[in-house]
């Protein structure tokens, strides 16, 4: 998993609210296990309207998106997280998040930061008033800020394991090999204690 210390660039200013799993990747986009191309389907729905955000020109590329309450709700599927990042976004600002998502997002290298509705407002009035400016959001997660080229600086909280991993870009596999030597001799003692289990 790569690391995440500093996210930089335009942000997306969608802000909707109560976006559930199946509008960010609908259920026909599910039969691959591949996290490559469900770009393609993220906000199919919201995509299909002439005009929509996510094809405005002005924010092509962006690596941040802006989100309103209750964001990833519905089913459990991580392909959401995994369609999310492969539109480009590295970063989610949202006021809440449904836990399965924010889980999912964690476990994918996808940052999701809470912040409150007040500074959500400002970020999106921000987001649309920089126009062709390269970076007008800064996201800084060591300092656990998220700051504009207008001065605005807003703090947020996340999950001192969680912040550990992004920043070591150390995802579950890479944790569980940290163990590695520990999980090969609790197998040599179970095989030692209980030889009718090891395979033949």
């Amino acid at each position: 998993m790569k690391a995440v210390t500093q996210i930089s660039g335009k942000a997306i200013p969608f802000g909707a609210k109560n976006i559930d799993t199946d509008i960010i990747i609908p259920a026909k986009w599910l039969k691959t296990i591949s996290r490559v191309g469900l770009g393609k389907g993220a906000f199919e729905s919201i995509r299909a309207e002439e005009g929509n955000i996510f094809d405005d020109e002005r924010f092509s590329g962006a690596p941040i998106l802006i989100a309103g309450d209750n964001f990833g709700c519905g089913s459990s599927r991580e392909h959401a997280a995994w369609a999310i990042s492969d539109l480009g976004i590295e970063a989610i600002i949202a006021p809440s998040y449904s836990d399965i998502f924010s889980g999912n997002a964690f476990k994918n290298g996808l940052l999701a930061i809470e912040l409150p509705q007040a500074a959500i407002d400002r970020l999106m009035a921000v987001a649309a008033e920089a126009g062709d400016d390269a970076a007008p959001i800064h996201i800084d997660l060591e300092s656990q800020t998220v700051t504009t080229v207008f001065q605005d600086r807003f703090a947020f909280e996340i999950d001192p394991f969680r912040k550990e991993c992004l920043l070591a870009g150390r995802d579950e596999i890479a944790l569980t090999l940290e163990s590695e030597a520990a999980i090969k001799a609790h197998e040599e003692m179970l095989t030692a204690l209980r030889p009718w289990m090891v395979p033949a």
